[in-house]
């Protein structure tokens, strides 16, 4: 059964307008590091939050890396070794085994919250 109050389960990341449209940024979540992106496509604005850990490079740099789409797809290519991670799943397209955590995001009130 759901709890009415789901606040105490989200966090509050940021303001929705401090993310510059199809971009990333970094926010540390219960001492984890989370690249939270927002997509504008001109009419609708979500938001993603993925693990920032990309463990084909072993570097924390996903929050800095291009977003896009492969076919249906919305990803973020890793900086360095370009690997395509899927926003909503964290599945890493080129290798699957090195895919990261996924956290659910809303907009609310202006805000970025990502679920704890």
């Amino acid at each position: 059964m759901k709890r009415e109050n789901e606040a105490a389960n989200w966090t509050a990341i940021c303001g929705v307008e401090d993310i510059v449209p199809n971009t990333g940024v970094c926010a540390l979540l219960n001492n984890e590091q989370v690249a939270v992106f927002r997509l504008h496509d001109g009419t609708d604005t979500r938001v993603f939050a993925i693990g920032n850990y990309d463990p084909n490079s072993e570097a924390s740099v996903l929050s800095r890396g291009l977003v896009g789409s492969l076919g249906e797809r919305l990803v973020v290519a890793s900086p360095i070794y370009k690997h395509h991670f899927d926003l909503q799943t964290g599945e890493c397209l080129e290798a699957p085994e090195n895919s990261v955590p996924t956290w659910p995001a809303r907009i609310e009130a202006g805000k970025v919250w990502v679920g704890a």
